[in-house]
Formats: structure tokens, sequence, C-alpha cells
């Protein structure tokens, strides 16, 4: 069998999970970002860097307790993220091998895949929030539909070339379209039950679009920098779960923030 359908046996499941909600999207969650964590640091290992796992490791464990288990939870993470830099600074003083950049890197690691994927938690318990969900996929897989096939069409001039060589203006305007456009189709069948209009919709998944496309960027980016082609291998065809998920822990945040600070 092809290893990209495989692949594709393999996300069904994690996918219907996340659409499903409630705990079995939270323990998916958890079980996604640790792995990502995980990918992540190991990365960064290959271009010598010695980020601290038992940090990382305890600082997932510890805001996903509080993510999971308390009212509030985004009240709770600048007094994690004290807490986590104070660690760190005193495992860099009592040994000789960790640096400051490590220390940097790991709490950089922690940021970006546990407290990013935890957003998808934060949204799924809002009014509406399963919606919400759906939207954040919806922009990210429509935004990279679009953008994939107006490259191969439409694209002639390179986007970021340094970054990801394939990737075009053109792509990129596509994905743009296509990620407003899928939310906005989601906004319209749901207008009713959600008493929001879909125009707003429409801007999120615009939004959602751009910084999605700066999330796979990013992902590259970090590949680009380690040497690496893929992160370690977990789904048979498409690599690891940050090749997978890259813009959706960007377009979780944008729509997290939008939902909150816009729509209210």
């Amino acid at each position: 069998m092809n290893s990209r359908y495989l692949g594709a046996l393999v996300l069904i499941p994690i996918l219907a999970l996340l659409l499903v909600g409630g705990w079995f999207l939270k323990i998916t969650v958890l079980f996604l970002s640790i792995r990502a964590l995980y990918e992540y640091f190991h990365v960064l290992e290959k271009k010598g860097h010695k980020p601290v796992r038992i940090i990382g490791y305890g600082a997932w464990l510890g805001y996903f307790l509080v993510l999971l288990f308390t009212d509030q939870p985004l009240n709770h993470l600048s007094a994690i993220l004290a807490i986590l830099l104070a660690v760190g600074f005193v495992y860099m003083v009592f040994s000789q091998e960790v640096s400051i950049a490590d220390i940097g890197i790991t709490i950089a690691g922690v940021l970006y895949t546990v407290v990013l994927f935890g957003f998808l938690v934060l949204l799924s318990e809002k009014e509406n929030g399963q919606y919400y969900v759906y939207s954040v996929f919806i922009i990210s897989w429509v935004c990279d539909t679009l953008a994939y096939y107006s490259g191969r069409l439409f694209g002639r001039h390179k986007l970021i070339e340094r970054v990801s060589p394939k990737k075009t203006v053109e792509g990129a305007i596509g994905g743009l379209f296509g990620g407003a456009v899928g939310a906005f189709v989601l906004g319209t069948l749901i207008a009713e039950i959600s008493g929001i209009s879909p125009w707003h919709f429409l801007l999120m998944g615009f939004l959602g679009a751009v910084f999605g496309q700066i999330g796979d960027l990013a992902a590259s980016a970090i590949k680009r920098y380690a040497g690496e082609k893929d992160y370690p291998k977990i789904i048979p065809g498409h690599g690891g779960i940050l090749d997978r998920f890259d813009s959706i822990l960007f377009v979780s945040l944008i729509v997290y923030v939008y939902t909150s600070y816009v729509i209210f």
C-alpha cells in the first residue's frame, strides 16, 4: 500500500477524535502536543543544541493539568512561564553543558507546541466552541489545498525560497482566498445556530490563512536551520506531527484571539 494512503489511515482517526470534541479532543491534543514537543527538541538537537527535555516535558504536564482541570487556564499562563524561566535559569547555573540559548530553545518549544496546541482545547470550551474548532481545520485544509493548486497552475514568483523553495506568491494568494471562503461557507451554514455574521468568519478565515501559512513556513524554517528534511516520522508518507499540524497551531491561535476579542 502506498505510504501516503497508509498515513491517511493513521490521520483519519486522529482527526475524527479532534472533531468529535469533548474529552476525545482533549486527550488527543494532550498526546499530539507532547509528540510535537519531542519532534521540535529532536531536530534542534541535530543542530547541536541541548534543550532541557525534563523541563520541557514538566512544563507540558503542568500546563495541561491547569488547562484541563482549572477555570480560566490562561490566567495561570504567566505564572507557569515565569516558573519555567526560573527553573531553566537554575538548571543553567548548575549545569556546565546547558547555555542560555538552550534554555531559550526549551521555553520556545513549550510555547510553540504545548501552548499553541492548547488553544484547540480552549476553543472547544467556548460557546459555539466545536464550530470554532471546525473552522480551524477548514481554514487550514482549504488554505493548503487552494495554495497547492494555485501554485501549480499559476505559480511564477517564489515566496520565500530560502525557507520553502516550492511555495509561490500566487499559491499564497490562492491560500488566502481559500481560507477566507472556506470559513465564510461554514459561517453561512451555522449562522442561525451561532448567531454570528458569516462576514466575521470571512475575516477570521483570511487572518487564519495568513498566519496558517506563516506557521507552515516557520516549521520549515526550523527544519532548514537544523538541516533536516522532515520532523521525526510517525505518520507514514506524511512525516511528523509538526509536518501535518504546523498551520493548525497558528490558525487555532488566530481563531481564539478573534473569537475572544472581536466576537464576544
